[in-house]
């Protein structure tokens, strides 16, 4: 394959927040079409590049044959301290991470992650249980709690109710089927109204937020002192679990008040780089759809180790309770 089947989101700039040169090891932690990794490999740096998706690895194989900078590992990029460990023991001189569902997955009606082409209803990005063997499987209270918490679905009870009644008529096994009970698009509409249904369940089905989750901590630990962190987030939950863990991690979660003890706290273990996310710019918004809900966040690894504090902290800041309930992790262990 010559050329990626999509456009990079905010390429420049994460190339800017990185600074990746030659000889640095740079992990991207979600490899996709591997729009970043060209990136980054055009710097003279080696590239650790994380995709569980077998067809992402399979296309990245051929597209970058013969590259001999760039190690393609097929595994969740939850695992980056592990493969860090082994491929770059001195540390990794910087981490990208580009969250969510690729284009070329959502292109791909087969893969079952749009609404927008009839398809099996899939949506796994990796090996694991499917969407449809989810919705037939999980009572009506639990895929409320997944449409509320992922989806941030206000009508959360409805649909899940309308599942339940669906699927005692007959399996529910394509994206249409499952589209259709979120009701059709109207014309005020800015969003079609399937649209948060179809993100929770993906969400759950993958873990994704638990991934997110590990893969920052895995960060924390596989970064050198200066070694610099990117996230490019797609949405609020990923957002705020990305924005709340940098601020616990750079020590700027709060240190008492007049009325509160001062909070002894470990030494930072990040500094910020951006104060606040930074958004697209407006050509690129304007050319690329995907870019218009883009938030870039970076972060520079400090000689701190890695702390329990922070990951207790996470626990309870900033990510849903679904991320580290029984519920989700039965399902990801499934």
């Amino acid at each position: 394959m010559s050329e990626a089947p999509h456009i990079p989101v905010m390429l420049p700039e994460v190339l800017e927040a990185l600074k990746p040169s030659e000889g640095q090891v740079v992990a991207d932690g979600t490899f996709g079409a591997g729009g970043y990794t060209a990136g980054i490999l055009a710097t003279g740096a080696k590239v650790l590049a994380f995709d569980r998706d077998p067809t992402a690895i399979a296309a990245g194989k051929e597209r970058f044959e013969g590259e001999e900078r760039l190690t393609l590992i097929e595994r969740p990029f939850d695992s980056i301290a592990e493969e860090a460990a082994e491929h770059a023991p001195d540390g990794l001189d910087g981490a990208v991470f580009d969250l969510g569902v690729s284009s070329m997955q959502i292109d791909q009606s087969a893969r079952g992650f749009s609404f927008q082409k009839d398809g099996p209803l899939d949506m796994r990005m990796g090996d694991g249980v499917s969407a449809e063997e989810a919705i037939a499987e999980l009572t009506q209270d639990e895929l409320k709690t997944i449409l509320w918490q992922y989806g941030e679905e206000r009508r959360a009870g409805l649909l899940a109710a309308a599942i339940v009644r669906e699927r005692a008529k007959a399996p529910i096994t394509t994206t249409a089927q499952l589209a259709a009970l979120a009701g059709p698009q109207r014309a005020k509409d800015k969003i079609h109204p399937a649209t948060r249904m179809f993100q929770a369940i993906r969400i759950f089905v993958n873990d994704e937020l638990g991934q997110l989750v590990r893969a920052l901590m895995g960060a924390e630990e596989a970064l050198k002192d200066g070694g610099r962190l990117v996230v490019v987030t797609f949405h609020s939950l990923e957002d705020r679990i990305t924005k709340k863990f940098l601020t616990i991690a750079s020590a700027g979660d709060g240190g008492g008040s007049r009325h509160m003890p001062v909070i002894e706290r470990p030494d930072p273990s990040f500094t910020l780089e951006t104060r606040k996310a930074l958004a697209a710019s407006e050509d690129e918004a304007a050319q690329n759809p995907r870019a218009r809900s883009a938030k870039l966040r970076a972060a520079t690894r400090t000689s701190a180790a890695p702390t329990e504090w922070t990951k207790e902290r996470l626990r309870s800041l900033g990510a849903p309770s679904l991320v580290f309930s029984d519920l989700q992790a039965r399902w990801s262990q499934h």
